[in-house]
C-alpha cells in the first residue's frame, strides 16, 4: 500500500525534519494515528515531494525526518475542465472525480442553464467549498500537484479558453463524433466544457463553435454533469503519455 501523503508549506519541504502540525499534523496524528517508525510523503502540492519516516507524534502532529526527495514535472498536456455548476451536493462530487482522474484546472461556469447559482456570501462559500474538496481528493489520490480551482467564470470567460487550447472540446449528448476519435497533443492545454442538467443555450454553443470547440459524445447514454467531466477526462487521459507512459 502507497504512503499516505499530507501538505506541507513549501518553505519546509526542503528541511531535513519536517514538523507537521496545523490540521495537516492533527489529522496525521489523531485521525489517521500514523506511529513512530511509518513512511509518510510529504509535498508542497507544485511537484516537490519528500519521502518520510516518523519519528515522534505527539497531539499536535508529527516531525518527520526526510529519507529521499524527488520532483514531479508538470502534467503535460495540461487538463483543463469547465464544470457547470451541478445541483446540489453533486457539486463537490464532481470535484472529487475531475481531481482523481487528473484535472489540473476546474473552472466553475455559471451557464445560462445552471439551476445552482453563486451569489454574494454563497458564492465565496462555494468556491471554497469546491477548493478544500480538490486539496483533499489531490491527497486521497497521491497527486504532487494540487489542482486549481479558479473563480466562477461567465461564458465569454470559457469562449477566451476554448479559443487558447490545444484541443478544445466541447460535450454535448447531440455530438455525433465520439471523444474518443479526437486527436490528444503531447502539450498545451486540453480544454474540456461539461454543460449543466439543463444543456447547452443555442448562444452558448454558438460562441464556443465560434472559439473552435469541437463537440463531442461520450457514448450513447446521457451522463449527469458531475460525472461527464471525470469520464471524458479518463479517456482523454488515457491516450496521454500520462497514462501510458
Amino acid at each position: 500500500m502507497s504512503a499516505p501523503v499530507f501538505l506541507v508549506d513549501p518553505g519546509r519541504i526542503a528541511d531535513a525534519v519536517i514538523v507537521l502540525d496545523g490540521a495537516e499534523g492533527r489529522h496525521a496524528a489523531v485521525v489517521r494515528r500514523l506511529r513512530v517508525g511509518e513512511r509518510v510523503d510529504l509535498t508542497d502540492g507544485a511537484g516537490q515531494v519528500a519521502q518520510c519516516l516518523v519519528e515522534e507524534v505527539a497531539g499536535w502532529g508529527l516531525t518527520c525526518r526526510v529519507s529521499s526527495r524527488y520532483d514531479v514535472a508538470p502534467p503535460s498536456p495540461r487538463l483543463v475542465v469547465v464544470q457547470a455548476l451541478p445541483k446540489g451536493d453533486r457539486e463537490e462530487l464532481a470535484v472529487e472525480l475531475l481531481t482523481e482522474v487528473g484535472a489540473d484546472v476546474i473552472v466553475p461556469w455559471s451557464a445560462s442553464r445552471c439551476v445552482t447559482r453563486w451569489r454574494g456570501e454563497r458564492a465565496a462559500r462555494s468556491l471554497a467549498r469546491w477548493r478544500t474538496t480538490a486539496r483533499e481528493s489531490a491527497k486521497q489520490a497521491r497527486r504532487a500537484w494540487l489542482p486549481e480551482v479558479r473563480e466562477l467564470a461567465g461564458t465569454a470567460a470559457v469562449a477566451e479558453l476554448l479559443a487558447g487550447a490545444a484541443l478544445p472540446v466541447l460535450l454535448h449528448e447531440s455530438a455525433t463524433r465520439a471523444v474518443s476519435s479526437l486527436p490528444v497533443p503531447d502539450a498545451g492545454d486540453v480544454v474540456v466544457v461539461v454543460g449543466p442538467e439543463g444543456g447547452i443555450s443555442d448562444e452558448e454553443l454558438s460562441a464556443f463553435a465560434a472559439a473552435g470547440a469541437d463537440a463531442v459524445r461520450l457514448g450513447t447514454s446521457v451522463l449527469r454533469t458531475s460525472t461527464a467531466g471525470a469520464v471524458a477526462a479518463g479517456v482523454l487521459l488515457s491516450r496521454t503519455a500520462r497514462w501510458v507512459p
